[in-house]
């Protein structure tokens, strides 16, 4: 497997996941969604809006290096990262579309990409203004362990409300693979 199709199926995993996490915190009351936890970050509602940073700045930072191209519109449609405690939403209602946007994003940049593609360079400056300069084989390696990162945050705490979140393997959310 070539690392562009290795992305492919971690944008298609990512996908799953969140769709699938989304809907187990519906059982969740905004009460609860927006509970101090004592966790990385404060609450269920936080974690989504960090994860949702993440994807965002990344993107941003994709765009402004001209590896993907964003639809003007669609661009314009995104909020814009600039701080890991950004919140751009409150509510699932809200929140739902717009991470089915993001992750669609991350689906169709990933189907344009190529072994070149993989070894093009990111440059840019951190949050803490530190300046960075990376493949985008590792920049995207960056954005996949992020979000899982953060999501097994989540479980821990769906675990805690006493909710089931289902599998969480590769394997089985994304059965066949990078071959799709």
């Amino acid at each position: 497997m070539d690392l562009a199709s290795n992305f492919r199926m971690l944008a298609r995993y990512n996908q799953r996941m969140n769709a699938q996490l989304l809907d187990v915190c519906q059982q969740l009351t905004s009460e609860q969604l927006h509970q101090d936890t004592h966790a990385f970050f404060p609450s269920v509602m936080n974690h989504w809006n960090h994860i949702l940073f993440g994807d965002l700045i990344m993107l941003q930072r994709l765009s402004a290096n001209k590896i993907v191209t964003i639809d003007e519109s669609l661009q314009k449609s995104l909020p814009v990262a600039t701080g890991i405690h950004d919140t751009f939403t409150n509510n699932l209602d809200e929140l739902l579309p717009l991470r089915a946007k993001v992750d669609q994003i991350y689906i169709e940049m990933t189907q344009g990409f190529n072994a070149t593609t993989c070894t093009k360079i990111v440059r840019y400056t951190t949050t803490e203004g530190n300046t960075i300069e990376k493949n985008v084989g590792e920049f995207c390696q960056h954005i996949f362990n992020h979000q899982t990162h953060h999501r097994g945050q989540l479980t821990a705490l769906l675990s805690q409300f006493g909710l089931a979140f289902g599998c969480t393997d590769l394997p089985m959310i994304v059965p066949e693979g990078s071959k799709a």
